[in-house]
């Protein structure tokens, strides 16, 4: 059914003219006719009465119809012109190591419910990589972390001229195997661990090399993991292929926390100076907590 035909056979049936549909629609008397035939002649039964103007039984029922479809159609129209008018809202998340952690996950879904309609991604990269994808526009912002002393940043030689602000910083935690004979302390030292088999796992725990920085030591890796897999890692270390320091949220229970030296994990995130709507909203999200 032409919904054109259906519109002019409703304004027929509402002015009991013709002409009257014809000035009101800028069509020709000639026209309308040709379009109230046209459309008797889809349906195959007669809609109007002709002297005078009226709907028969079937052009009734049509009318109880033809609101509703005409504004469904109206609604269905204007809804399409809208999302085609609307610009595609975007934001891609690039993070390193362990820094997309629950209060990343928890501003992303305040993003979402601000704006459902965004197009959201997150992109696991790795540490070096998340400031140069920022500055190659790859992703919208970054997320970087690393172990370091509370009062200082982390070492991001490639940001300048991008904006830089903290995230967020835990405490750290040692992942022992089980039966471990460290593993029922309520501290430990890394000074006493640097010549421990060490899993060298940057893209899921604590990089060996912050932990050397911290407290130079031969730090021996029995196993390379290049994942980023929080499960992964917790399953190595539960098989004795390494120790793993990682945040005290990532680590679970079961870890020991890191004393001396005094360490947190912390996170930041990096954006360009001019950052897209998008990308300041939930910048603005991660600050708030």
């Amino acid at each position: 059914m032409d919904p054109h035909l259906l519109r002019t056979f409703t304004a027929v049936a509402r002015l009991g003219s013709f002409s009257a549909a014809a000035h009101e629609l800028g069509y020709t008397q000639s026209a309308v006719s040709q379009q109230v035939a046209a459309l008797e002649a889809d349906l195959g039964v007669a809609l109007l009465g002709r002297r005078p103007v009226a709907p028969t039984e079937a052009g009734a029922r049509l009318l109880d119809h033809a609101d509703v479809l005409l504004t469904r159609l109206a609604a269905a129209r204007a809804d399409v012109v809208r999302v085609a008018r609307t610009p595609v809202v975007s934001l891609v998340v690039g993070a390193a190591g362990c820094a997309f952690g629950p209060r990343a996950a928890r501003a992303l879904a305040e993003f979402r419910g601000a704006m459902p309609r965004a197009q959201v991604g997150v992109r696991g990269l790795e540490r070096a990589a998340v400031v140069p994808a920022v500055v190659a526009g790859e992703v919208d912002l970054g997320l970087v972390d690393g172990a370091v002393a509370p009062t200082d940043p982390l070492r991001l030689p490639q940001a300048e001229g991008l904006a830089v602000a903290v995230v967020g910083e835990e405490p750290l935690a040692v992942l022992l195997p089980p039966g471990h004979p460290l593993a029922g302390r309520t501290g430990l030292r890394l000074d006493d661990l640097t010549d421990a088999l060490w899993l060298d796992a940057p893209g899921a725990a604590v990089p060996l090399a912050d932990l050397r920085a911290a407290t130079p030591g031969a730090y021996p890796a029995g196993l390379g993991y290049a994942g980023g897999d929080a499960r992964v890692l917790h399953e190595l270390v539960g098989a004795g292929h390494g120790l793993a320091v990682l945040p005290r949220s990532a680590a679970g229970p079961a870890a020991v926390p890191l004393t001396e030296p005094h360490l947190v994990h912390r996170v930041e995130v990096v954006h360009g100076a001019a950052a897209s709507p998008a990308a300041t909203r939930y910048a603005a999200a991660l600050a708030a907590g």
